[in-house]
């Protein structure tokens, strides 16, 4: 059972060094089409007022769609979410983050498939793992001491396809996440209508099956993101959050580290009561790091949805539906005292700050917002 009393330990947590601290927030985008971005941004949130500053090109790269941080935050790794998937293509970048916040490239490696999507940094911060959406793939590297990227240690082709002919024709590999104790990673497969699991070595960095090697999700869903709850249940087991992209729905799961096994617990509509929405689709999943709330962004009704995870029921409760004062809120992130989350409208280029309601998860716009071009991913760092 959860522990209830972790949302009062969580806010007399945070530290007066922490107040005092520097949060740095990065921002990933598309280059592509219309936009007018360059690569990786850097801004920094007010952690007192939530306001965002005037954002700063850090690293010029095609599509940096998805970024990731090292556990020490001495390191940055960005996906560069190009269609080509040969061996001259580099799919995966290294960066060091240096004391101002800027970053300094280290090397690139190609992740042998196209459109890489999505990485993690392993907890131990020795390896990485990234996900190939058209490649249907899952590929993973050892990381230097340095913070470079070692010759690619895995690459395993998903199989399976599922009933949406037009976006599940075939695999399409689209997030990896390291389980809590980092012995096991999860890919949410759109094509295929799974959640895949492998197993870890930490020493090669290699990706092996698990023997439970999948577990299925609703037909026609595509699992895009899932995120685990900041803490296990008493039981030793963690909730999962999963958002399917293709229905506008978030699922609750129950993960079981020992055996590897999965437990779908319910399913909810991240659209308010009685609305239909055609054309949208959800992007980002995320738990507040006091595990109480979880947040789905929805690109067509342009909001994110607030719901509250009732522990003792194993479900969730759809709370709010915000409006991003934008189009198509495609990734957000959640500062690290849980106290603001910042997302990014990709067809309207401008990045937003909410603040959250300790008590309910809910959420209030920050007056002012930045302009970056399709920005489509948000990570912070506080320094």
């Amino acid at each position: 059972m959860f522990k209830r009393f972790s949302a009062f330990i969580f806010v007399l947590a945070i530290s007066l060094s922490q107040l005092s601290a520097e949060t740095l927030v990065y921002l990933g985008t598309y280059t592509k089409g219309n936009s007018t971005s360059e690569g990786i941004y850097l801004s920094r949130l007010n952690d007192q007022t939530g306001a965002l500053s005037a954002p700063e090109l850090v690293a010029e790269l095609e599509n940096p769609s998805f970024v990731a941080i090292s556990p020490d935050k001495q390191f940055l790794y960005a996906v560069s979410e190009v269609s080509s998937g040969d061996e001259k293509t580099m799919g995966v970048f290294a960066y060091r983050i240096e004391d101002d916040g800027k970053l300094a490239a280290l090397n690139a490696r190609s992740t042998g498939g196209g459109a890489a999507c999505h990485l993690m940094v392993h907890p131990s911060g020795k390896l990485l793992a990234v996900a190939n959406y058209t490649g249907g793939s899952t590929a993973s590297f050892p990381i230097a001491d340095d913070g470079s990227l070692g010759e690619r240690a895995s690459l395993i082709k998903h199989q399976g396809s599922s009933v949406n002919a037009r976006r599940q024709e075939a695999p399409h590999a689209h997030s990896v996440n390291f389980s809590p104790d980092g012995n096991q990673v999860l890919v949410a497969d759109l094509g295929a209508d799974k959640l895949f699991i492998f197993d870890v070595n930490i020493q090669s960095a290699q990706l092996t099956p698990a023997k439970t090697a999948d577990f299925p999700m609703p037909a026609g869903g595509g699992p895009r993101h899932l995120c685990f709850a900041p803490e296990g249940n008493e039981d030793g087991t963690h909730l999962v959050a999963s958002n399917l992209e293709l229905t506008s729905e978030v699922t609750l799961l129950n993960y079981a580290p020992k055996s590897g096994q999965l437990t779908m617990l319910k399913k909810r509509s991240t659209l308010p009561e009685g609305q239909s929405v055609p054309g949208n689709s959800t992007a980002e999943c995320l738990f507040h790091p006091s595990g109480r709330f979880v947040y789905v962004s929805n690109r067509g009704h342009h909001s994110i949805a607030v719901f509250r995870v009732i522990h003792d029921r194993n479900t969730l409760r759809l709370t709010q539906n915000l409006y991003t004062s934008g189009e198509t809120p495609r990734g957000f992130g959640i500062s690290p005292d849980g106290r603001f989350l910042v997302a990014g409208n990709q067809n309207s280029g401008n990045v937003v700050s909410m603040q959250i309601n300790p008590k309910n998860g809910k959420l209030t716009p920050v007056e002012g917002e930045i302009n970056v071009g399709a920005p489509v991913n948000v990570r912070f760092l506080v320094k």
